[in-house]
């Protein structure tokens, strides 16, 4: 790789240098924050939340054990873990920005979850924990907009315990030509209006498409994953791949 590739990134469609990345991305989900939850359930048609129970499903999760929600945001998944995990485990919840960070801690809260959650903003480039942590780090809708991926994945696989696993749900690549046609019209030509009518901010989810189509298909994060050191790595497609669960091991 180049120096000038080293330098600069994507940020959705556009290339900019990597070290304004992080700065541009927090600009994007600080406008989005207060109403994300709500553009979530429009956006998905409300889907969002089968696809975050199929992840707690297959987490695999027990009483006691210690999970990280990395990119956790408004909290949908630290909610879940929060309840199963019980009073003898812990649930973090992690967000680069401090807002996404704020909405979902005063959402937990006000849903009265409280006791075995901690709040931690951290970058999952350099995760702040120590070595073998957690039973279980996942990362939902999050890691496209991680600006090294490969940087965050060994992250990710340091602070998990000998047998613990990785969860990354995020959108990826339509399994038929049909439904990626589809999905282009409906990302490019109605998001960005639904984002300017609701959150006012229709530039913001120009960028969240355009960020989904720059992020690796399901091959290559699963072969990025593998590099990273986990083992074991399948991913399962929903809704026809429009998102896809990645799952890997660490041994």
């Amino acid at each position: 790789m180049s120096t000038e590739e080293k330098d600069t990134t994507h940020f959705g469609y556009k290339t900019v240098k990597t070290d304004d990345k992080e700065t541009m991305v927090a600009s994007v989900f600080h406008s989005v924050a207060k109403q994300y939850d709500v553009m979530n359930d429009l956006m998905s048609f409300g889907v969002h939340r089968l696809w975050k129970r199929f992840t707690i499903d297959a987490s695999g999760v027990r009483p006691g054990n210690s999970i990280l929600d990395l990119a956790g945001g408004t909290g949908d998944l630290t909610a879940k873990f929060s309840k199963l995990t019980g009073p003898q485990g812990k649930v973090i919840l992690a967000d680069i920005n401090s807002s996404m960070l704020n909405v979902g801690r005063d959402k937990l809260r006000d849903l009265g979850i409280v006791g075995n959650v901690d709040y931690v903003q951290a970058n999952a480039e350099a995760l702040p924990f120590d070595d073998n942590s957690f039973d279980i780090v996942t990362i939902a809708f999050g890691l496209r907009n991680v600006t090294d991926k490969d940087k965050a994945l060994r992250s990710i696989y340091r602070v998990l315990k000998p047998g613990g696993r990785l969860l990354v749900l995020e959108f990826s690549k339509p399994e038929h030509d049909l439904l990626n046609k589809a999905y282009d019209f409906y990302s490019f030509n109605i998001l960005p209006k639904m984002g300017e009518l609701v959150a006012k901010d229709g530039e913001s989810y120009q960028y969240l498409a355009e960020s989904i189509r720059m992020h690796p298909d399901q091959e290559t994060l699963k072969s990025m994953m593998e590099e990273a050191g986990f083992e074991q790595t399948t991913y399962h497609n929903l809704t026809g791949g429009i998102v896809a669960l990645h799952k890997g091991y660490k041994f």
